[in-house]
């Protein structure tokens, strides 16, 4: 049941894909206020085609804890599930990503014109520093920034090596970092055509002022989310077992 209505999904999706694609163009020649609401559009309508097909719904937790101002969301990286939440919950968000995601056709030029920042990790130092240098013009503007410590994807249960850049970020810019955990790979497999029916919970933790040592603020971070990751990955677990002996009686 669950791979059929993930391909139900998947199939819906292409279909919707495809139509919206063609259909946002107009978008990247208008102002931003064009290009911010297709971010929420598109994304309001995927989460709504995933309720309906797979029974895959989400919930938000502390928000309470986004400080007002400029801010830099620390998040895990399980799914694409999450490149999706942040435009359609936060204030105008530039996610920091890999370069090669501008490369594709349709998707890429949203991307670039809604103002990601795009990096080639292979650049090194000289990537580093476009970065921030691009993060500069992102805060001044009003907009907060999202990054992906661990630069990739991590399946549920590990855990990759925190890049520099979330530190260069936090020194260079001197303002407030909101870790944010969340269990989406536990619904959204990384490479996998499976949704599994459930929630996925993302959580915004305290915000870790400006102003700490790199060393420290970087332990605090990685202690952050450790300790959050490991309770919403249990809940998970429960959820899907819960689903598993509902299957079975």
């Amino acid at each position: 049941m669950t791979l059929a209505r993930s391909l139900l999904y998947h199939a819906l999706y292409g279909i919707w894909a495809l139509l919206m694609s063609f259909a946002f163009l107009p978008s990247l020649i208008l102002p931003f206020w064009a290009s911010r609401f297709i971010a929420w559009f598109w994304t309001a309508s995927v989460f709504a085609l995933l309720k309906v097909t797979t029974g895959l719904t989400h919930r938000i937790e502390g928000a309470e804890n986004i400080p007002d101002g400029p801010v830099i969301f620390a998040s895990k990286h399980q799914s694409t599930w999450e490149t999706m939440i942040y435009p359609y919950f936060l204030r105008d968000p530039v996610t920091i990503l890999k370069r090669e995601l501008f490369w594709i056709p349709f998707y890429g030029w949203y991307l670039k014109k809604y103002g990601c920042i795009g990096i080639d990790r292979a650049d090194g130092a000289t990537a580093l520093r476009g970065m921030v240098r691009d993060a500069r013009h992102v805060i001044a503007a009003g907009r907060p920034l999202v990054v992906f410590p661990e630069g990739t994807r991590a399946p549920p249960g590990e855990t990759r090596p925190f890049q520099v850049g979330v530190a260069a970020l936090y020194r260079d810019l001197n303002i407030p970092v909101v870790p944010v955990a969340l269990n989406s790979g536990h619904f959204w497999p990384r490479r996998s055509l499976i949704r599994r029916s459930g929630t996925i919970t993302i959580r915004f933790l305290p915000a870790i002022p400006p102003g700490l040592d790199r060393k420290v603020f970087m332990k605090r971070l990685e202690d952050d989310l450790t300790a959050a990751q490991a309770d919403l990955e249990e809940m998970a677990r429960r959820e899907l077992s819960g689903h598993a002996a509902n299957h079975l009686e």
